[in-house]
């Protein structure tokens, strides 16, 4: 697409920031105004404080509360600064559920787009799990009967079959969105995953992944991903180079994070290291079937015995997690000595490769992709055998099994991968600070030096917002139900269910399944998450629960004028979180709390989203929470909680 020209004129003579501080004032003080917006001072203060950002190509921490128009003003400076670097500007937001927010119609970009007369070149870069892999549904189609997943195969353009079809003849497909109807379940035995090997896939140039990636680099505006895609770029880049492919984002004008208090986390997961059970004796066979020296056969079954005596140790000594699929292992001195032979088994095999392949007898292209992968397999080891720098946990399905290693801390890598780019980076959110303090943020993330500043919402919490407290037992399922059962009747349903977890919810599920209820239940995971937001805002009376939809969720007006929090969301103990823990002083006060009421102060932000939008607040604790938590909780709700 041609690069657009700015919304404003500036003369050879003229500065460009001067030229857009002054657009920037003509739209907030007259033009938006002229369109029906309200002048908020808020949204003012905060476009002058982020042009400061643009002009030092520094980092600010821009903290938000509700109803400021935090979105429309990043987005503004976004186009403007893209266009004037003819480079596109990166909006990372919270996770892949919430991409779609953005450009949905009558969304802020639309909004945007009709009141300053703006065409916007938007694109999604969505992550590979969110395209259909054909490698897996094809076959699949052959033996399945599940109507979801060969209605999918049914929708997959001709073309992708047909070897001989000319690049000009290929569109773009595959991606989630366009099958609502799947489940999260089904959806994964269809969709790409860490198993699959893009590199050497029949399908690869014709897979919807790949035409998906190949549209949205060639944006002019605005590239928009999720947190997890961003940092999966950040850590790629430099590998996909030296493969000679390009990196999985391209060069950014600058790049904003929605939701920017989530982005540790997905710093963490982008450096995790996967082990299936299953993979590394399949590639290290593939070797074998290579003429290869007898030396280096016995090292591959040296490593595919040991790999699978792990595997058996893992599985033998894992620990369920209440509410987590995360399994606990303990790692004992019997297996880190396994993990060391295993270790040096395979750096050894790292240098028979190199010396195989100086013989010719293997083909290159294999050597290629054995050898990644032993390097990534080597690598996610030495965090293991590195004394308390790794979180890990087992996961097991009927189908496979996966040990997970991830890094404790991150700061260092980001401070200097990310952070020490001269762009503007902006953190966007509602809650970044700890008591008006920033500075645990930018040391969890390595930023060394920043600006920051607090704008509080402008609604009249007082007049527009109830929020009720509710007494129930953790024991008694039936009655903890029945309470949040008895407040979707009284409102009528209009409602957004929050809960700590997947399990959580489905336990209210199961109780909900067999009442009867006047309004229709929509639950996270039954369809493409986009869509069951769409039917929730267009069903008025519907109910929706969720258990990720605690940040950026956008849903104003009559369809949602309640919010029930079904137990107060303290971290899970999983690995990830016992890991923080343990390395802190104060685990309640440094881990716990923190996090706890960060997801109440983003869960609260879901009623009210314009200033004539009103509605309850529902919050379910037990006696026990009451006389322990609620001191703390009191003081970040904007108004007086009343118990029933």
């Amino acid at each position: 697409m041609k690069q657009q020209s700015l919304p404003f004129t500036i003369s050879k003579e003229e500065n460009f920031f001067d030229r857009l501080g002054d657009y920037i004032g003509d739209v907030f003080y007259d033009i938006l105004p002229e369109q029906g917006y309200e002048l908020r001072d808020e949204q003012i203060y905060m476009a002058y404080q982020i042009e400061n950002t643009f002009k030092n190509k520094s980092t600010v921490f821009a903290e938000a509360g509700v109803g400021t128009g935090k979105t429309f003003v990043y987005l503004l400076y976004a186009i403007c600064y893209a266009r004037y670097m003819r480079k596109p500007a990166i909006i990372s937001c919270a996770d892949e559920t919430l991409i779609e927010q953005l450009v949905k119609k009558n969304g802020d970009i639309e909004k945007l787009e009709k009141a300053l007369d703006l065409t916007v070149d938007v694109r999604l870069a969505k992550a590979r799990e969110q395209y259909v892999c054909m490698r897996k549904l094809d076959p699949l189609a052959n033996e399945t009967d599940d109507e979801d997943i060969l209605k999918v195969h049914e929708d997959i353009p001709d073309f992708v079959f047909e070897q001989g079809s000319s690049m000009q003849s290929f569109e773009r497909y595959g991606d989630r969105k366009e099958y609502p109807w799947v489940s999260n379940e089904k959806w994964k035995e269809i969709a790409w995953d860490p198993i699959q090997q893009c590199s050497t896939c029949e399908w690869r140039h014709r897979s919807g992944q790949t035409l998906n990636r190949d549209y949205y680099r060639h944006a002019t505006d605005l590239i928009i991903c999720s947190h997890d895609f961003y940092m999966e770029h950040i850590w790629t880049k430099e590998s996909r180079k030296r493969e000679e492919q390009m990196p999985l984002l391209p060069e950014a004008s600058c790049v904003v994070f929605d939701e920017g208090h989530l982005l540790e986390f997905a710093a963490q997961k982008g450096l995790t290291y996967r082990f299936h059970a299953e993979t590394l004796q399949s590639i290290l066979t593939g070797y074998m079937s290579q003429d290869v020296r007898e030396e280096s056969l016995y090292l591959v079954e040296d490593i595919i015995t040991l790999n699978d005596e792990w595997f058996q140790s893992l599985s033998a000594s894992a620990k369920m997690v209440k509410g987590s699929n995360r399994k606990e292992v303990p790692l004992s001195t019997e297996m880190l000595k396994l993990i060391k032979t295993l270790d040096d088994k395979v750096a050894q095999l790292l240098e028979q490769l190199v010396f195989d392949s100086e013989l010719f007898t293997i083909d290159p292209y294999h050597v290629k992709i054995i050898e990644e992968y032993l390097e990534f397999y080597s690598y996610g080891l030495s965090i293991l055998l590195k004394d308390d720098q790794g979180i890990f946990w087992l996961e097991e399905s009927d189908s496979d099994t996966s040990f997970v290693i991830m890094p404790r801390l991150v700061e260092d890598i980001l401070g200097e991968d990310v952070f020490s780019q001269k762009i503007p980076f902006v953190f966007s959110s509602a809650t970044l600070a700890q008591a008006g303090d920033f500075s645990y943020i930018a040391k969890s993330l390595g930023i060394k030096a920043f600006e920051s500043f607090t704008v509080d919402s402008p609604f009249d919490y007082e007049k527009k917002m109830e929020i009720k407290g509710h007494i129930v037992s953790e024991i008694n399922l039936e009655e903890k139900w029945t309470t949040l059962g008895e407040g979707l009747i009284k409102n009528n349903g209009q409602s957004l269910v929050l809960f700590s977890s997947l399990f959580e919810m489905n336990q209210f599920r199961e109780w909900a399944e067999e009442k009867s209820f006047d309004f229709p239940i929509i639950y996270e995971g039954d369809r493409e998450i986009s869509e069951s937001v769409k039917y929730f805002q267009t069903d008025i009376a519907s109910v929706l629960c969720s258990y990720n939809l605690w940040e950026g969720l956008d849903v104003p007006g009559e369809a949602l004028n309640q919010v029930i929090i079904a137990s107060l969301p303290f971290p899970p103990q999983d690995p990830v979180f016992q890991a923080k823990r343990n390395h802190a002083s104060d685990s309640l006060n440094e881990v716990d709390y923190p996090y706890m009421m960060l997801r109440i102060r983003q869960g609260i932000g879901r009623l009210i989203r314009t200033s004539d939008d009103e509605g309850i607040i529902r919050i379910l604790m037990t006696e026990e929470q009451k006389l322990t938590d609620l001191q703390a909780i009191e003081k970040l709700l904007p108004v007086t909680i009343q118990w029933n």
